[in-house]
């Protein structure tokens, strides 16, 4: 029952955001009953009865083909990411097995080296639900040190929406934690079992206004690359750039490296954080690669 309301909100607010026009469907009077388009018009651009799609739209038992969900994103314009979206919400399909997630997510020691091999990037690798999994020194030094956190508050949405300095450091704190709200109900769209998806959900939204209004607005974002403004408590303003790799044979877990942008100040504000954050001890840590003691940040100096 869950799914089949997902579904529908996904659908229907999909369709509120496209106009008749930008659709190449005529407008039909000056008043219209519903923002965006009506069912039969994504049904009419999906070449389905109007039926069908209102089926589809409410969540019934239905089994719509590949083909069919291929016309519903194509009539509302999906991106990549909310298109894999609709399928997940759909569920697996005949030749996609959805496979089992491990409850507990470790990267592997190779990838921990590797991640300690550089110098020059802040480079981190988030798992399910946006859990921190591993972070290297000039990650912890560029935001906060996730290792030191309990374990279940490692996560970067809960960090970049509940934590006070998390708002100080983004410039564009709102885009980038609406964002982050997206790229977690995509998660949950994969993984629609996952207790502790549900539970970081639920202590967001009792926690966090602005994560209310974002969920409820249904939108999914996959990040790829991009960049950011940062205003660092030590440094100063500076833009980051950022690229993701997912890495063959591990399941849900993608690296992150972030490089400072082509402008002057921010080269020379990314010297100055990777020399104050040499300067810094390295907290010992333990077999699972988490630190012992805390790490002094810029937050917690």
């Amino acid at each position: 029952m869950a799914r089949n309301v997902e579904l529908s909100e996904f659908l229907r607010r999909s369709r509120a955001r496209i106009s008749p026009e930008s659709a190449g469907l005529p407008e039909r009077g000056a008043y219209r009953r519903v923002p965006g388009l009506r069912r039969e018009e994504v049904a009419q651009l999906a070449g389905v009865s109007t039926d069908y799609y209102t089926r589809l739209e409410q969540g019934r038992q239905i089994s719509p083909s590949a083909a069919v969900l291929e016309a519903v994103a194509v009539a509302l314009r999906l991106d990549t990411a909310e298109r894999a979206h609709l399928f997940d919400l759909v569920g697996p399909n005949p030749g996609r097995a959805r496979r089992s997630a491990p409850t507990v997510q470790r990267v592997r020691p190779g990838v921990r080296r590797f991640l300690d091999s550089f110098t020059d990037q802040a480079g981190f690798v988030l798992g399910r639900r946006t859990d921190v999994l591993a972070t290297n020194h000039l990650a912890r030094a560029l935001m906060t040190d996730f290792d030191a956190m309990p374990a279940r508050e490692r996560n970067l949405t809960r960090w970049i929406l509940l934590d006070e300095e998390a708002r100080a450091l983004y410039s564009d704190w709102e885009q980038v934690a609406a964002e982050m709200t997206a790229i977690l109900r995509l998660d949950a769209g994969r993984h629609p079992d996952d207790s502790r998806t549900a539970e970081l959900v639920g202590e967001l939204a009792m926690k966090s206004e602005h994560f209310r209004r974002w969920w409820a607005d249904h939108r999914v974002f996959d990040r790829t690359h991009g960049h950011k403004r940062l205003h660092h408590p030590v440094v100063g303003d500076l833009v980051i750039d950022y690229q993701a790799f997912t890495a063959l044979g591990e399941t849900d877990q993608t690296l992150f490296l972030y490089l400072p942008a082509q402008d002057q100040a921010s080269r020379d504000a990314w010297k100055l954080l990777a020399s104050w954050s040499a300067q810094e001890p390295a907290a010992p840590r333990e077999r699972d690669g988490h630190s012992r003691a805390p790490l002094r940040t810029p937050h917690t100096r």
